[in-house]
């Protein structure tokens, strides 16, 4: 891209990000207290439409991560790689129809406060650092790959691309809460889906068209099991984590009105996101014939830096607002579950307390900055991220059985789950998942053998059981 067309992207995606300010301004009449700026409800504030928070569901998922990732690896494997982000469709169609009724109905908009209430109090906090840990590790793949991508169609340093999109993204949302990530994130669905697709109409126009797209990669290319079943199950073990006990997800299922609307916001979210991943396969396999030999992590940019200025600007625009969009999600849902599961017992103030939304809008700022150190030296966006997904389905197992077995296990057993859980899959993960088995299966197993066991031995250790069910799944 020339040193003007720069100039005219960059000046377009100022536009954009001055835009989003306006809109968190906007949405500060909602934010009154803390509870209504982490809920985005109150004072005036309606239900959000299912379609739009569907929408908002979507754009928390697709970041540059999903986007850009997904397109470094098809760059690799080919279109196998659309799983990385069309299992989470498919997660949220479970979702849809096992759980999304059952929140909205137990009334909680925090993952801690699902679990405390069937395996107690002390759950809370040892939830809350596990959900802390995965969300802050997506923040900084976000931001790495926000800069891998953004840095050169912009004509800026990588390290200046990561800081800015990581500053502005906490500030906006900083102002608003969770109302302007509401807001804000239907407007990044709706640009990262036109982005997506037009970046892969280019790509194909410029290969030549569909079939001589296929005649020039090799024929495995086009395998959809190419990149393995094993990966591919584990992706889906752990996007399916990552959708059933995510905290800005509850979040966002808790501003519809009633389980029904729940449950249509989730379908939305999957019909929107099975066909993206696809698409942003078709961008990476694309790159892989028309630049050869570059870095993977380069497949995407390097496609729209041929773009001409106004495509360029639009997808751009929608990169940066995938980046945006997940940071801001990810901030606000950290900031929640620090006031209510910190904050507020260490201190004993309410939601009320003009000093509880003074809190949480200083925490919202400051743990979108956390990240940012580590951001500038990630490399592997798609390893750090699945990461984060497979802590989720550690807590995704919990959460199914407080709402289906809640009399299984003890409360012991869900505080041991957690913890060992969260050793356990990172340490597999660093240990470079041995023996080929991905960390996302050690996620999933921890909780279900410490629960048995733990069910099983009850009697002799005379432990206390789990409450006998959550109001949602009575």
């Amino acid at each position: 891209m020339t040193e003007p067309n720069n100039v005219i992207v960059l000046a377009a995606t100022v536009a954009y990000m001055v835009g989003l300010s306006l809109i968190s301004v906007y949405a500060l009449r909602f934010s009154r207290n803390a509870s209504s700026y982490t809920s985005g409800t109150g004072h005036g504030g309606r239900a959000i439409p299912a379609f739009l928070i569907g929408l908002l569901l979507m754009s928390e998922f697709i970041g540059t991560t999903a986007s850009v990732g997904t397109a470094q690896y098809a760059y690799r494997y080919g279109i196998s790689a659309g799983w990385n982000v069309a299992v989470l469709g498919i997660g949220f169609l479970v979702f849809s129809f096992l759980l999304a009724r059952k929140y909205k109905e137990l009334g909680e908009n925090t993952i801690s406060g699902v679990l405390a209430s069937v395996y107690g109090p002390r759950v809370k906090v040892a939830t809350s650092v596990i959900m802390i840990f995965a969300l802050q590790i997506v923040a900084v793949s976000t931001m790495a790959s926000a800069g891998a991508v953004l840095a050169p169609l912009l004509g800026v340093d990588r390290q200046l691309a990561i800081v800015v999109v990581g500053v502005l993204a906490s500030l906006y949302v900083g102002v608003g809460g969770m109302r302007s990530v509401i807001y804000t994130n239907v407007v990044h669905g709706v640009v990262i889906v036109g982005g997506v697709f037009l970046a892969m109409a280019f790509g194909l126009i410029r290969v030549g068209g569909l079939s001589e797209l296929q005649a020039s990669v090799p024929p495995e290319f086009w395998s959809l099991d190419n990149v393995g079943w094993s990966q591919i199950v584990a992706w889906l073990v752990a996007g399916a984590g990552a959708t059933f006990a995510t905290q800005y997800v509850i979040q966002a299922i808790a501003t519809v009105e009633d389980g029904r609307k729940a449950r249509t916001a989730t379908i939305w979210s999957a019909v929107l996101l099975i066909p993206l991943g696809f698409a942003a396969a078709m961008i990476g396999v694309c790159a892989y014939v028309l630049y050869p030999g570059i870095e993977s992590l380069q497949a995407f940019p390097t496609l729209i830096g041929e773009m001409d200025t106004l495509l360029a600007s639009l997808v751009v625009a929608g990169l940066a607002a995938a980046a945006f969009g997940t940071i801001a999600a990810l901030n606000i849902g950290t900031a929640t579950l620090m006031l209510k599961d910190f904050y507020m017992p260490i201190t004993g103030r309410k939601v009320s307390d003009p000093r509880s939304l003074r809190f949480v809008r200083v925490m919202t700022v400051a743990v979108g900055l956390i990240p940012l150190l580590l951001a500038l030296v990630a490399a592997d966006v798609v390893k750090v991220t699945f990461l984060a997904k497979a802590l989720r389905a550690a807590l995704a197992v919990l959460v199914f059985m407080a709402f289906y077995s809640p009399r299984f296990g003890t409360r012991t057993g869900a505080i041991a789950s957690i913890a060992l859980a969260l050793v356990g899959t990172i340490g597999w993960f660093l240990a470079g998942n041995p023996w080929g088995i991905d960390n996302a299966y050690v996620a999933l197993c921890i909780p279900l053998v410490v629960m048995t066991l733990s069910h099983l031995l009850r009697g002799a250790q005379g432990d206390a059981r789990p409450a006998a069910g959550t109001q949602g799944a009575r």
